[in-house]
């Protein structure tokens, strides 16, 4: 049987951008079943973005693929902050946030990752050990500071300057690439296309204290941007968080189902572990029959599973279909908050009231007049029943713990009432 052909499949999906040595990598895999790769993190924030999840599909195909995954999180690179992509100094963090955040993001990779074949490494190890002299005399000797400043990270900040402190972050870097080349036997660093220069100056300290024949290899992944060259990675409600406390399963579920046609076979391709067939077929689905958005289920229900698990999908499907359907009289509280984060609120008194008088005081409907049309229409539904009469009271007390009032005008224009 034919061995997978991991770096053909990243092709087809669109995943590679820059190889340090292609045909060197092509034929370590063809040779060797050994394979360990690794992708750094620094603990900057106590939750992974669905910007930062890029690399780490790549590592969990690997994974898939049979390869050994290490997964860097840098509580000593994050005490310093990696200048990548950014215009300004960072502002350094204390011990105490580096080693919170650490901890969470330790929690979200089991998550993904599982305990096989799998592990988690601290660069604060072996960086942590080093002292000044021998980090001068062993490393600091076999970097170039001419070649550190044409690096693109550097040489883009040059003009605002940047501290002695983030300039020697590519040092670090490459000291880790060699300390797990050396003491794990990683062969492979991958990172987002920003991390090229950093990627590339590991493997240079590799050769030159290992020998030119030791197997270091550097892969990144290109820079995501939508069809309409915007970033991927934000609604706009900000940053879409792996923590379901910032993030929830529902909204998570919503980025990705309300994706536009001209990213949703991209973003198959990238964040689904579907084959080559079933991605190909809801591609000519989206092409012939737009109106359903099979492709958008689908890629909202895989990522939703793979990072909230099945109980997460089950949840916010459950409160799509509920909010789409009107059907709303069995959610619970928590669901109605998750569901109704980002609808219209309002405010209201604990008070039986006039249906009419609410709908008004709560500014749902701009006059009486109007609040009573609507209501004789058919528009208005109270806690997911129709209410046709002008004469019906609104009881808060009745439904959602007492909690909320929930009024849908028309189709699906939901308010967020809160009882005070």
């Amino acid at each position: 049987m034919a061995k997978f052909d991991i770096l053909e499949d990243l092709k087809w999906r669109g995943a590679i951008n820059q190889q340090t040595d292609e045909e060197g990598l092509k034929k370590y895999l063809a040779e060797h079943d050994d394979l360990a790769l690794y992708c750094g993190t620094d603990p900057t924030g106590d939750s992974l973005h669905i910007g930062h999840l890029i690399p780490f599909m790549i590592l969990k195909r690997f994974q898939m693929a049979g390869y050994h995954p290490v997964i860097l999180i840098g509580g000593g690179t994050g005490a310093i902050g990696d200048p990548s992509g950014r215009k300004t100094e960072r502002v350094l963090q204390t011990a105490d946030q580096v080693k919170h955040n650490e901890e969470s993001l330790t929690n979200q990779m089991k998550k993904l990752f599982g305990t096989e074949n799998f592990e988690i490494r601290d660069n604060a190890e072996w960086l942590g050990k080093l002292n000044l002299i021998d980090f001068l005399r062993d490393y600091g000797k076999y970097f170039q500071v001419n070649n550190m400043i044409n690096k693109d990270v550097v040489a883009s900040r040059l003009e605002n300057g940047i501290s002695f402190t983030e300039f020697t972050y590519q040092i670090l870097q490459a000291i880790d690439f060699y300390h797990l080349n050396r003491e794990d036997g990683v062969q492979l660093q991958i990172g987002g296309s920003d991390q090229w220069g950093n990627i590339t100056a590991g493997i240079d300290l590799i050769h030159k204290l290992e020998g030119a024949d030791r197997p270091a290899f550097g892969l990144t992944i290109p820079l995501m941007l939508k069809a309409d060259g915007t970033k991927f990675g934000k609604s706009a409600g900000g940053a879409v968080w792996l923590d379901p406390e910032k993030t929830s399963p529902y909204e998570f579920y919503q980025f990705w189902i309300n994706q536009d046609d001209r990213d949703v076979v991209k973003y198959l391709k990238y964040f689904t572990f579907l084959s080559h067939e079933e991605i190909e077929d809801l591609a000519e689905k989206t092409e012939k029959e737009p109106w359903k958005r099979a492709a958008q289920k689908k890629l909202a229900e895989e990522v939703t599973k793979f990072v909230h698990g099945e109980a997460g999908l089950k949840e916010a499907q459950m409160i799509t279909d509920a909010l789409f359907s009107g059907d709303i009289k069995n959610l619970s509280v928590p669901q109605i908050e998750q569901g109704l984060k980002n609808a219209p609120s309002a405010e209201a008194g604990s008070e039986k009231k006039n249906l009419v008088d609410f709908l008004v005081d709560t500014k749902i409907e701009p006059s009486k007049r109007q609040a009573r049309e609507d209501i004789k229409n058919g528009a208005i539904y109270v806690n997911g029943d129709r209410e046709q009469s002008v004469d019906f009271d609104v009881d808060p007390s009745s439904a959602f713990d007492g909690k909320y009032v929930i009024i849908r005008k028309g189709k699906r224009k939901y308010t967020l009432v809160t009882i005070k």
